[in-house]
């Protein structure tokens, strides 16, 4: 049997290909991943752009007929305002970490600035704009029917420029006050761990909530609203609107808090997207039970309300938002029941102290963001490696979750104040009376009427 001899130049040759295709299987490999996280992150942030449609009609339906297109517009103004006033600057305060950063607020890619040398940024823009516009709308619903577009569109510069950005910068851009990595590598916030928001219970519904409220309590309730012989003129005019809105909200949500991972090319992001896909499909069944069931029993006038059970399920939704990476699906459904209880606490609260919020934005989104915040100070076992750091299981996550919504509200609040009082004070926030007993579609809108009754 006879032998082969290589000479070390056969060697050399022979190792200088396989480290060549070695360099071009990994080559590859990193282009499948980008390939992959591209496809991931533009699926998700087109679910989360279609909940735009879903507050559309959700909002159409909860007002009156008089004003279905108007608050139509409102609705295409936040997308289109929104989405400029991201590009031009809101991005840049939210994400754009510069090498000599601060822990309040980014200065960098104004105007998608440096995004060519970093192309993987456009991707990451689009999803966190749909996120950004969003909390502009939960405004929009709570002030429905008395607004007018110019004052709410000049609010919604603000929200999408300014006081959103900054709330994002401090949790999830890395550097901010909230979620920061210290000059000796540690992770962590100015009084311990990291905020846990994984989608946006604090940072986009408890903003949206806060403004919503803000709004609602500066512009007044709508011109007759709390008469007791006109109370149940103030119907919405499409429970059908209502429930396909809630279903398209829902349906986005599947964009909303798995597309969070923001990647999507090993399989522990994959687990993880999984575990967020449960425990969004468990928190708003639960919820929405529990408060169809509270409407049908407990509360006046005991009927099923199917209203308040697309509600219910908003509120569950916006509960789990927060923790629906770090806790298991058992917990998810008692942090759904709590946000169920949260949400008809609240709704019945401010209909005792006549605040005349349409779509009862403030109950689901903000008290029931609130929730979402703490409920990760107390859910979430450390032993799972989930990211769960909760009281319940010996974490001390909770003080850190209560600066984080001390910081929020104070935030959001103090700025919609300042915004809403002088829009107010300059005539350019509230329709006048007769605009609202005709409705502000026959008075500014054409053709004057949403639906055609011609056959």
């Amino acid at each position: 049997m006879s032998s082969v001899t290589y000479s070390d130049g056969d060697l050399a040759t022979y190792a200088a290909q396989i480290t060549a295709q070695k360099a071009a299987l990994d080559s590859m490999e990193a282009g499948y991943a980008e390939s992959l996280d591209t496809i991931w992150m533009l699926l998700a942030s087109l679910l989360v752009f279609f909940m735009h449609a879903g507050f559309s009609l959700l909002e159409a339906g909860s007002v009156r007929r008089k004003n279905t297109q108007n608050i139509l517009a409102k609705n295409l103004c936040v997308v289109v305002v929104g989405f400029m006033c991201w590009w031009f600057v809101g991005y840049s305060f939210a994400f754009g970490v510069a090498e000599d950063n601060n822990k309040f607020i980014g200065h960098n890619n104004f105007a998608a600035g440096g995004f060519w040398a970093a192309p993987e940024t456009f991707r990451f823009w689009l999803f966190q704009g749909a996120f950004c516009a969003t909390g502009a709308t939960i405004v929009s619903g709570a002030m429905a029917e008395r607004t007018e577009l110019k004052g709410f569109a000049i609010f919604v510069v603000f929200m999408t420029s300014w006081i959103y950005p900054v709330v994002v910068y401090w949790v999830w851009s890395g550097a901010g006050i909230l979620n920061y990595t210290d000059d000796e590598g540690n992770v962590g916030a100015a009084n311990g761990p990291s905020l846990i928001d994984f989608a946006g219970s604090g940072v986009v519904h408890l903003v949206g909530g806060i403004g919503a409220i803000a709004g609602a309590i500066i512009v007044g309730p709508r011109k007759d609203r709390w008469a007791a012989h006109l109370v149940d003129s103030f119907d919405g005019h499409s429970i059908p609107f209502c429930v396909l809105g809630t279903f398209c909200l829902w349906f986005g949500w599947y964009g909303f808090n798995p597309g969070s991972t923001g990647s999507m090319h090993d399989k522990e992001t994959a687990y993880t997207a999984g575990i967020v896909a449960v425990n969004t499909t468990l928190a708003p069944c639960v919820a929405g039970l529990v408060v169809f069931a509270i409407r049908a029993f407990l509360l006046p006038p005991k009927c099923l309300d199917v209203g308040g059970f697309c509600n219910g399920i908003l509120a569950g939704l916006v509960s789990i938002t927060a923790g629906c990476a770090v806790v298991e699906p058992w917990e998810a459904i008692v942090i759904g029941l709590i946000g169920g209880l949260c949400y008809c606490g609240a709704s019945f609260g401010l209909t005792l102290v006549k605040v005349d919020d349409v779509v009862d934005a403030f109950p689901v989104h903000g008290v029931c963001g609130f929730w979402g915040v703490l409920s990760c100070g107390l859910f979430g076992d450390p032993e799972n490696d989930m990211g769960g750091n909760g009281l319940f299981y010996g974490g001390d996550q909770l003080r850190v979750q209560l600066l984080g919504l001390v910081m929020i509200i104070a935030w959001t609040l103090a700025w919609s104040v300042a915004i809403f009082f002088p829009l107010k004070a300059l005539g350019l926030l509230r329709l006048s009376d007769e605009f609202q007993d005709k409705g502000a579609d026959v008075m500014e809108h054409s053709p004057a009427k949403a639906y055609s009754h011609a056959p």
